[in-house]
């Protein structure tokens, strides 16, 4: 691999952009494709389905072989609140392979007994989200119940292009919530994308189950990503 194409990758991986380092079999020549980029011909069908992967691999396409270096970004789930849902949430995302954080203000709520080996943040979602912010490799859980707390949270994550953005409460209480977020700025497409009532509907009913839930939920957003409006190739 050349120093540019290295250096790319690098560029890529610090910003948390997905790549591909497509080789071509035949001759060695390779070149970085960036998830957005167009592609052209049949080798478009096998670009889209690495970077929904992340799964590397030979394909044969527009009458050659080619391999498929996937390098995405590790999905990363953002919760706001310190509850007993995410409380259940965090040793699942991390067996499924995600990384977990969890945010909220309520120093009571948010304490390392309640969370050991979580990253926790017990601040508001304001001064977390500037020092981390959020991505399109980012699913956020927004579960305190709290507009205070969760809708700058919300509206973030719909700026960023969460693959994954979902929000608990009624749909009595996501009326009202939809009034705030367009109030803030929000636009009905974007509104339009929040999981609300959140999580898979399976009749949960404990924190555990809701949990399990809105990790069927989010694994379901993150390996569709790209298939609206076409056929799962």
């Amino acid at each position: 691999m050349d120093l540019k194409t290295l250096r790319e990758l690098n560029e890529a991986r610090t910003a948390r952009r997905a790549a591909i380092l497509l080789t071509d079999l035949a001759d060695g020549s390779a070149r970085v494709i960036h998830e957005g980029d167009e592609v052209v011909g049949d080798l478009s069908a096998a670009v889209a389905k690495t970077f929904r992967s992340g799964v590397s691999g030979t394909v044969e396409a527009d009458g050659r072989s080619w391999f498929l270096n996937a390098h995405l970004p590790p999905p990363r789930i953002v919760v706001i609140g310190a509850v007993h849902i995410s409380q259940a949430l965090a040793p699942m995302a991390r067996l499924a392979g995600y990384d977990l954080e969890v945010i909220d203000p309520r120093t009571a709520f948010a304490t390392p007994e309640r969370f050991e080996g979580v990253s926790l943040f017990a601040d508001w979602p304001e001064t977390v989200l500037q020092e981390r912010p959020l991505d399109a490799y980012c699913a956020l859980a927004a579960v305190t119940h709290d507009p205070k707390i969760d809708d700058f949270a919300l509206k973030a994550a719909l700026d960023a292009g969460c693959f994954y953005v979902g929000a608990l409460g009624s749909r009595k209480t996501h009326a009202k919530r939809v009034e705030r977020l367009a109030a803030l700025g929000a636009s009905q497409a974007q509104i339009a994308r929040i999981a609300a009532p959140i999580g898979l509907d399976i009749g949960a009913a404990s924190p555990a189950e809701i949990a399990v839930a809105v990790l069927a939920q989010i694994i379901g957003a993150f390996r569709s990503r790209g298939l609206a409006g076409r056929g799962a190739a």
